[in-house]
């Protein structure tokens, strides 16, 4: 199978189970409610070492949010619903509420998931008020929903008392093979381009672009993961596992992590299309380690079927 003369090799990209969160973030002006969510997402790229993986998934327009300013909807996702709490407390705390103007809520509906569970956040940073915090709903919403109004050196921190997590999906993944890095970071620019453009899902690295992309294990006992190695250009002559032809030298891969399967598929679906509009691009494949990592397996070609 080939799109506009890229091959899409015949193999599954293989995801696994998170959980995961929204959480909106408002702030005076655009400009602040973008700096406060992009502390947030912060050094969230991968749980093998961040502990959660966080994006910006789209900017809300005031009209739109509980105290009529502009904000930002993050999705956070993490392996297990103790450790996204933990992470959702976290950086609330040190990135949301010390960020000037900024205001904290839940965006996940209670009816997303029939799986959904609530967890505290603004119940616990009230703590930091020292005993003047206020429960209080803020006249500019008619949310019949409870925060926390914690006295802070600018004003208040307003932070949701509470907010849901659900079941969800991370590690759908695709990999952009081509000649050389200049045509496959353009197409992985137009890829993560396209997946922004999806509710529901985030490419949770750097740009949405991942370079160092590792497989399960390692040769050194200590580490849980290491260089996908069959993936790796400048040792195509020295491992036994490459996958690469002779003229391919770069490979760079896109991750996505969506809040159900449907997103997820069509995010990848739409990133791979517009990877293989870029002329120097050879094939596209995904990353898997034979069914053993995640119940979740997408078919690349099955995609487009």
């Amino acid at each position: 199978m080939e799109i506009n003369g890229v091959e899409i090799v015949d193999t599954f990209a293989e995801a696994f189970g998170m959980w995961a969160t929204r959480i909106l973030i408002t702030g005076i002006n655009e400009q602040w409610a973008f700096n406060s969510a992009n502390s947030l997402a912060g050094f969230g790229t991968s749980v093998i070492m961040c502990g959660c993986e966080t994006a910006i998934e789209r900017f809300v327009p005031a009209a739109e949010t509980p105290d009529l300013r502009p904000g930002a909807d993050v999705l956070i996702f993490a392996m297990s619903f103790k450790g996204l709490e933990d992470q959702v407390f976290r950086r609330v705390g040190q990135c949301v509420m010390t960020s000037p103007t900024a205001a904290c809520y839940n965006a996940l509906d209670d009816d997303a998931h029939e799986k959904i569970k609530k967890f505290l956040v603004g119940g616990k940073i009230k703590f930091f008020g020292d005993g003047f915090q206020v429960s209080k709903r803020p006249a500019s919403t008619h949310l019949a929903r409870r925060f926390w109004r914690i006295p802070i050196m600018e004003g208040e921190f307003l932070c949701e008392h509470e907010f849901n997590a659900q079941p969800a999906i991370g590690g759908g993944n695709f990999l952009i093979i081509g000649k050389n890095i200049e045509p496959v970071l353009e197409a992985s620019e137009k890829a993560v381009e396209e997946i922004k453009k999806i509710r529901n899902v985030i490419a949770p690295f750097p740009g949405g672009v991942v370079r160092s992309g590792s497989k399960v294990g390692s040769r050194y006992k200590t580490l849980m993961a290491s260089t996908n190695d069959a993936y790796a250009p400048v040792i195509k002559a020295l491992s036994k596992k490459t996958e690469l032809k002779e003229n391919e030298n770069c490979v760079l891969e896109i991750v996505v992590n969506g809040l159900d399967i449907d997103s997820l598929n069509l995010s990848m679906k739409k990133g791979i299309e517009a990877a293989c509009t870029v002329d120097g691009v050879t094939r596209i494949s995904a990353g898997n380690y034979g069914g053993n990592l995640g119940k979740y397996q997408v078919h690349l070609r099955e995609l487009f079927a």
